[in-house]
């Protein structure tokens, strides 16, 4: 039985596609992709069917990581589909929280930055659509050490 874990972002075109791409990488190179589902959306659709940015898509690059994921919407079936909802803050957290269709459901949305262990500073995934170069170095940063930080939970915690 798979494990299916969704990346939640505002518009589905930073970070949760990032995250979604590191993650296949790092379940790939652990031989792990047939116990893994993993897939990305936003909270907001105004991106619908749109790739990655351009930018992100770059700085991916530049570490091996290609994304070609299309932004789509959170859905309310979402809830049923994955075991984990990951969100990239706190705006994105209570989002999901709204949208949970459950307290059941509920429980399956964590924050990314409760898996970050090299950035305990941090308490989200900042939005790098307005900054610069670094920006998006710093988001690839946290969310490789985040998605690390995932396996080692779901590992510790028998799934």
């Amino acid at each position: 039985m798979k494990t299916r874990i969704l990346f939640v972002c505002l518009g589905n075109i930073c970070r949760s596609p990032a995250a979604e791409g590191i993650m296949r990488r790092i379940v790939e190179r652990r031989g792990l992709s047939g116990t893994f589902g993993i897939d990305s959306t936003g909270t907001y659709g105004g991106h619908r069917g749109e790739l990655p940015d351009p930018r992100m898509r770059s700085a991916a690059s530049r570490r091996g990581y290609a994304l070609t994921h299309r932004s789509r919407q959170v859905r309310e079936e979402d809830f049923d589909r994955f075991d984990m909802i990951v969100a990239m803050d706190d705006m994105n957290y209570e989002s999901l929280n709204r949208l949970a269709p459950s307290r059941e459901a509920a429980r399956k949305i964590f924050r990314m930055a409760e898996f970050c262990r090299r950035h305990p500073d941090r308490t989200y995934v900042p939005d790098p659509y307005y900054e610069g170069h670094e920006g998006f170095e710093l988001v690839l940063d946290m969310l490789e050490d985040g998605c690390e930080g995932i396996l080692e939970y779901l590992s510790e915690n028998g799934k």
